[in-house]
Order: structure tokens, then C-alpha cells, then sequence
């Protein structure tokens, strides 16, 4: 399935105008201008996107420009429409709910930060689930999954099992505090919270019963040392 998903998450060639401008307008990534220009040679309204991104790498635009036979305007011309943050989301979100799941998919793996925080919401499982398969995701926005209780719990059981995020304190803390976590995961981690954490995770009521309980148990025996 995952390889699956990763086959679909590379297909710029037969991806919509709408999928390839949402991923041009949050790119993380700039070489991912020059795969969708090749992916695209036949297709004069993609190359037509690039040539008029100013994020889009010079040598990218030139090459683009040549083969379109036109111009290729400075990038100090080309204006980005500058929409306050909120207004920017919400844009990007009406647009992706237009698009199809292999679609949304291919943005999931591929897409900025934006993108990225929108489709972990996603009602589809395996587009949310994808989101984490993006190269580009980051330490914070697995802090932020781990403290989220409106995320499937499919997403959470995936963090716990990535060793290179289960090495941020931040994370561990995050999960053992999130009562959507897997149980046996958040029993587990309890012992790697320090002391002062401890306390007030033994306080915390939002919690299970069973993950205060081992965080008492272990503040007994730290005192006790």
C-alpha cells in the first residue's frame, strides 16, 4: 500500500492545473519545479505556471521559456498576490477539497507546510496517513499530531512507531498527555517523563486512569531513590 501511494505521489504528468498550482504555490522543494516541467512538456497552461512563478529557479524559467518559444520576464516583474495567513488557508483548503483522492494524495506527500497541516484532517484515511510520508514534515508538526485529539488514532499509532520522533522529548510528553493515544504506547512512555512532568501528568484528569496511576507508581519510586 505504501509503495502504492508513493507511485501515485510522483505522477505530476497527469495531475490537474489545480493540483500542480497548489503545488507550486506552497513548494517546499525546488527542484520539484524542474520534475513537473519535464513531466509536463505538452502542456502549455503547467509550463505557463512556472514561467510566472518568481519562486520558480532561474535556470528552470529559462529552459521553460525557450521551449514555449516566449520571453521570459525578470523575476523583479513577477507579483505574488500577498493574502493575509487565514484568508490564504482558507483559499487552499476550498481548492483541495475540488481535487480527487489521488490527487490530494499526491499533494499530501508532496506539498508545503500548508498543505500538509490541512490534509492530516483529511476524511480520507490514506491521504491523512500519507502526510507523514512527506519528506519535508517536521519535528514541530509531529508535536503538534501528538498533542492533537481530533487526528485518527491510525495517525498517532504511526508517530509512536517512528523511532526518529519518538526521540523528541516534546513529542513523548505530547503523546502521553493526548488521551487519543494508544494505550499500551502511552503506558510505555510514562517513564521516560521527568519528574516534574510526572506530577502533573499524576494530575491530569483527561488522561486514563491507568496512565496517572503508572505515573504515581513512578513518582513513589523516584522519591523513594
Amino acid at each position: 500500500m505504501e509503495e502504492e501511494r508513493l507511485l501515485i505521489g510522483i505522477d505530476y504528468a497527469t495531475a490537474s492545473p489545480l493540483a500542480i498550482e497548489l503545488l507550486l504555490e506552497d513548494a517546499y522543494d525546488p527542484l520539484l519545479y524542474e520534475e513537473i516541467a519535464k513531466a509536463n512538456i505538452n502542456r502549455p497552461e503547467i509550463l505557463r505556471m512556472i514561467l510566472d512563478s518568481p519562486e520558480a529557479p532561474d535556470e528552470v524559467r529559462q529552459q521553460v521559456g525557450a521551449l514555449m518559444s516566449v520571453p521570459v520576464v525578470p523575476k523583479t516583474e513577477l507579483r505574488r498576490e500577498q493574502k493575509p495567513p487565514e484568508i490564504r488557508v482558507q483559499t487552499i483548503l476550498q481548492r483541495l477539497q475540488k481535487l480527487n483522492v489521488s490527487e490530494r494524495i499526491q499533494l499530501a506527500l508532496r506539498g508545503g507546510k500548508e498543505i500538509r497541516t490541512i490534509l492530516l484532517k483529511d476524511a480520507n484515511k490514506q491521504v491523512s496517513m500519507t502526510v507523514l510520508d512527506n519528506p519535508k514534515i517536521t519535528e514541530t508538526e509531529i508535536e503538534l499530531l501528538a498533542r492533537s485529539r481530533s487526528v485518527p488514532e491510525e495517525i498517532l499509532r504511526i508517530v509512536v512507531k517512528k523511532r526518529e520522533w519518538m526521540k523528541s522529548y516534546n513529542v513523548i510528553l505530547a503523546m502521553v498527555n493526548n488521551p487519543k493515544a494508544p494505550q499500551g504506547a502511552a503506558l510505555r512512555l510514562v517513564s521516560e517523563l521527568k519528574t516534574r512532568d510526572l506530577q502533573m501528568l499524576e494530575k491530569n484528569k483527561n488522561v486514563t486512569e491507568g496512565v496517572r496511576s503508572t505515573a504515581k507508581k513512578l513518582l513513589k519510586i523516584r522519591k523513594s531513590m
